[in-house]
Parts: structure tokens; C-alpha cells; sequence
């Protein structure tokens, strides 16, 4: 059923600060208008009611006894409106998350687990924001970021997801091809892909020969890819060696579009982590719902880093 007749919205906004002011100019201070926009609003309003709503003297306005009856209903549906308002804005609040982490951890961790929290927390609505680099964290509002990091910020409250874990991977058809390898050197003779313009936190295969004792020298061939979503991607199609972080990749490892060439594996103290801002609460149903379900996913222990 249409609910009709009614009256242009906004004018029933100026009329009600102008009635409850009794003064034009008040009303356009509170609402951040001009005083000759509340006037044209209240005429407005009497021109479609076709009762003067106020008696207007040279200084000041009074409220007809129509002004009178029309301010206390106005009013009143105001506030309830005003009331209903807050409570779905707070409910939003209370319900509605924000994550923000890379494309790759979204794509390749995340979005498939999402699945299983929803059946658990249909009320709870995720919104996902990929960003590339830890230091755009500060201009995203997000309530929750899931990031690979050596050293957390320090405005950060940081737990530890999972620790780091690097190995080789590629296509099973790229090790049938090519391989056996018989140790990590030899996989310099072939394609290794890259990732380009990397986070300085996320290892480069310079560092990964390194710290597993090769002597690093030049790749034969390298191919830069400046996405890791994009690097495996690669990998699984046969253009290359990656390297792999072990939560990102096992589910590739384990339906066999990916496999290790070689056994070597890197441990180090770098970890992905679940951050928080320390000063904003993060005690809303909401976020504790998501920061327990999550940790519940992780296999391993899970250590606080102890930031605050």
C-alpha cells in the first residue's frame, strides 16, 4: 500500500529544527544550511499543506495552533526514525567486518576457508580490501589485517597465524620434464619465477639460496611476475620453479597441481600474523566471532607476539 499523502521530506526536517528553535537562524546553524534555505523549506511545507505553520514578526516566529498539533506528530516520527536508525547503524557496526590482506593470502588462504565461517556466522557480513604492501595499512579502516611480516608495526597488536616455511614448488609436468634436481643448486639452470616488486618482508630467491647455504649466482632464466597469485599460477602451468609459503600453497600440494622438486626447506622467524589497532576495541561480536573462528582454523600453535 502506498503511503501518501506525504510531504517533501527535507521541509519536514526544517520545520521541526525551526519549530523546536523557534528561530530560522538557529535551525539553519544546527542543520549547516542558510537561513533563507530553512525559509524556503518551511514555505515549502505550509504551500503544500495550505496552513501557515508559523506567525512571522519582525524578530521572531511563533507556531500557529496547526504548527503546534503538526511539530508534536512531526517530532515524534523524527525520533523514531532517528531511533531505528541508530539501531541498524549499531547493529552494522556490531555485525559488519572489515579484512584487510594482500591478494595472494585473500585468494590463496582465505577465500577458501570463508566458506565454513558462514555457515557458522550466517549475521556476519565480511568485506574483503586487498592491499600489496604492509605500509598502506594506515589509510585502510579495516578491523582486522592478515599480513606476512618479519616485524609487525608498532601501533599494532600482532598474533602469530603461522610461521614461515619457503620451499620450491612447480608442476609435476615441469619436474617430469626437467627434474630430477638434485639439490636446490640445480634448479639455477632453470626458469625460476620471481616475484617483482615484492614486499621488502617476502623473500626474494636471492635470499632463499642464501640462507639455505648455496652460493647464489644469476638464474639462467627468471621470470618476474609482480603478483604471487599470479606466481603460482605460473607455476602450476609449467613455466617454472616458485618459491612457496607452506599455508599458502599445501592445498595445491595436496590435489597435485603443484609439487617440490627438491626437499629443502627454509624456517625462519618471519610469520604471518592477524594485526590489530591497539586503540580502537576489538571486542565487537562481530570481530571476536572472526578472530576466533580463525585462529581455531590453524593448525599449530598459535603464540601472541606480545605487541600492545
Amino acid at each position: 500500500m502506498k503511503i501518501s499523502p506525504l510531504p517533501p521530506m527535507n521541509s519536514l526536517v526544517a520545520f521541526e529544527a525551526a519549530a523546536r528553535h523557534l528561530s530560522f537562524t538557529q535551525a539553519a546553524h544546527e542543520l549547516h544550511v542558510t537561513q533563507g534555505a530553512i525559509s524556503r523549506q518551511v514555505r515549502s511545507l505550509e504551500d503544500y499543506l495550505g496552513k501557515p505553520l508559523f506567525e512571522r514578526a519582525h524578530r521572531h516566529v511563533k507556531l500557529t495552533t496547526m504548527g503546534h498539533r503538526y511539530t508534536q506528530a512531526i517530532r515524534q516520527s523524527l525520533t523514531d526514525i532517528a531511533s531505528i536508525t541508530d539501531e541498524v547503524r549499531s547493529w552494522q557496526g556490531t555485525y559488519q567486518i572489515t579484512v584487510a590482506t594482500t591478494s595472494a593470502m585473500a585468494s590463496l588462504w582465505l577465500l577458501p576457508k570463508i566458506t565454513a565461517f558462514q555457515r557458522e556466522h550466517d549475521n556476519i557480513e565480511l568485506r574483503i580490501v586487498a592491499i600489496e604492501q604492509l605500509r598502506d595499512l594506515a589509510r585502510i579502516k579495516s578491523d582486522i589485517a592478515l599480513f606476512y611480516c618479519r616485524k609487525p608495526p608498532p601501533e599494532m597488536h600482532a598474533t602469530t597465524l603461522f610461521y614461515e616455511e619457503v620451499f620450491p614448488v612447480c608442476s609435476p609436468s615441469y619436474l617430469e620434464k626437467y627434474g630430477p634436481f638434485t639439490g636446490p643448486e640445480a634448479l639455477l639452470d632453470f626458469t625460476l619465477l620471481s616475484l617483482e616488486d615484492a614486499d621488502q618482508d617476502w623473500m626474494s630467491w636471492k635470499q632463499w639460496f642464501t640462507q639455505v647455504g648455496v652460493n647464489s649466482q644469476p638464474p639462467r632464466r627468471r621470470l618476474n611476475i609482480n603478483s604471487y597469485s599470479m606466481l603460482v599460477q605460473a607455476a602450476m602451468i609449467g613455466q617454472g620453479v616458485a618459491l612457496g609459503w607452506s599455508q599458502l600453497v599445501d592445498d595445491y600440494l595436496a590435489l597435485g597441481q603443484l609439487t617440490r622438486p627438491v626437499e629443502t626447506v627454509l624456517r625462519s622467524q618471519a610469520r604471518f600474523c592477524l594485526l590489530e589497532h591497539s586503540d580502537v576495541s576489538s571486542n565487537r561480536h562481530g570481530v571476536r566471532a572472526f578472530r576466533e573462528w580463525l585462529l581455531n582454523t590453524i593448525p599449530k600453535e598459535v603464540g601472541d607476539l606480545g605487541l600492545t
